[in-house]
């Protein structure tokens, strides 16, 4: 109705009601989203969970990490610290045996003694120690302690995106594929 040059109380309560709703549906769709997005990766986790059970040898099992993370997370920055590990896995570009009282592993400690994933970046050194010369160009990392009775290694994933791999980003999934690779690697 025509009040002049006032909002009558009725106006700004349909007004105040109208933002929330958009809001509310705003929120909506970005949850819907997200959802979308956590079911997506509930199936490649899914995927990556049979190529492990299917590996009958820890060989195998190493080769279908490897795999799985290039096929289906789309990562090809991938290096898997296995802490005194045995058997031959020199043709395995991703492996790096590591004695696990290497003082390279010095900044890890706060890292494996939670056993909790981390992202972010690394100090150079850090990255350095972990990719060796392919490394220059890697801008943010996830770092996913392997732990069984003990720790057995350390899962880094590289990305060139500096903002791929953030500090604020959840790593529920990443704590759930730590735990996977490392039930694969203890059981052989």
């Amino acid at each position: 109705h025509a009040s002049g040059g006032a909002v009558s109380l009725i106006e700004r309560q349909i007004e105040v009601l109208r933002e929330k709703n958009h809001t509310a549906d705003s929120r909506l769709a970005e949850l819907v989203v997200i959802a979308r997005a956590n079911e997506a990766l509930a199936a490649k986790i899914h995927q990556f969970t049979r190529r492990l059970v299917r590996a009958p040898t820890r060989r195998e099992i190493l080769t279908q990490i490897e795999r799985g993370f290039r096929e289906e997370f789309d990562t090809t920055q991938i290096v898997l610290l296995l802490f005194g590990a045995g058997g031959d896995t020199t043709d395995l570009r991703f492996v790096r045996p590591v004695a696990a009282n290497d003082p390279n592993l010095a900044g890890f400690e706060n890292l494996l003694a939670t056993g909790r994933p981390r992202c972010g970046q690394i100090r150079d050194s850090q990255r350095d120690f972990i990719f060796g010369p392919d490394g220059g160009s890697v801008g943010s990392v996830a770092l996913v302690p392997l732990m069984g009775d003990a720790s057995l290694g350390l899962l880094v994933l590289g990305s060139l995106n500096r903002e791929r791999f953030h500090p604020g980003m959840s790593t529920d999934f990443l704590a759930r594929l730590g735990e996977l690779i490392s039930d694969a690697l203890a059981r052989d």
